[in-house]
């Protein structure tokens, strides 16, 4: 479900067509950093979007949440502006009907999970939520390439499963507890994972933090410094399809159960 082809495909879609020589190149494996050419010239007026790579997963719906890896850069000089993949975080984007672009909607919507989308327009139409607008005017053209990790309904869960609840007798000394086992693939480090899940604090055992509460499936990178230690411990070598209660000691204390819902491993 998550086969990343290279950037070897340039499919125009909509938003009407580069003038001659001013499109900009893509290229380097889907799942890591884009590498951007921008070519010499203005980029139009009109915001278009091209498909560079078709991934071979399943296509975003209308509704989905969408896991992607953005990559945002000025046209003029192609300076960075702002990258997932700088944070290591993939971000979440919930089509609420408010806060998203439509240029966004249309280069997320009805791709395969896998594909490889880029976005060229201006900045008040090209950045996207949570996107902050510093030192740029909403008329600066911006190039954006999204990697798409896969779109999820908001309220996706494990299959047949009630929603996730902190066991009553856990706590921060307690080893990771299998509460699901997984039949999918095994989760590897260095892989990102697609989860749902609820943290409590200790020793309220209060819910401070909740997927559902956010949106929906987050996606998260199995390494050092992107997830707690405790996550790596409990969920490496696992299967998709488990649910773990997972605590996680230190300050502040946290219980955590998550499901597992998807594993996307890195060109």
């Amino acid at each position: 479900m998550r086969l990343f082809w290279p950037a070897v495909l340039m499919v125009a879609t909509s938003c009407g067509l580069a003038e001659e020589g001013t499109q900009p190149v893509v290229s380097g494996a889907v799942g890591n950093k884009p590498v951007v050419a921008i070519p010499k010239g203005d980029p139009g007026r009109t915001s278009r979007i091209t498909v560079v790579s078709v991934g071979s997963g399943r296509r975003t719906l209308p509704g989905d949440v969408v896991l992607v890896d953005v990559d945002i850069r000025r046209w003029y000089g192609n300076q960075p502006y702002s990258s997932t993949y700088d944070a290591d975080q993939p971000t979440t984007v919930v089509f609420d009907g408010r806060q998203v672009a439509e240029t966004w909607r249309r280069s997320l919507i009805g791709h395969p999970a896998g594909s490889r989308v880029m976005l060229v327009g201006p900045a008040a139409e090209a950045l996207g939520p949570d996107v902050p607008a510093t030192d740029v005017a909403p008329a600066d053209p911006l190039v954006v390439v999204f990697d798409i990790l896969g779109g999820y309904p908001p309220d996706a869960r494990l299959v047949g499963r009630t929603l996730p609840v902190v066991p009553a007798d856990l706590t921060p000394a307690a080893p990771p507890r299998m509460l699901i086992d997984g039949s999918g693939r095994e989760i590897t480090a260095g892989a990102k994972v697609v989860v749902q899940y609820v943290a409590a604090s200790w020793p309220s055992r209060v819910v401070v933090d909740s997927s559902y509460r956010r949106g929906g499936p987050v996606a998260y990178p199995l390494r050092p410094g992107s997830v707690p230690q405790s996550w790596l411990n409990a969920l490496v070598g696992q299967r998709v399809g488990c649910r773990m209660a997972v605590p996680s000691p230190g300050e502040q204390p946290r219980l955590y159960v998550i499901d597992v819902l998807d594993t996307i491993t890195q060109a």
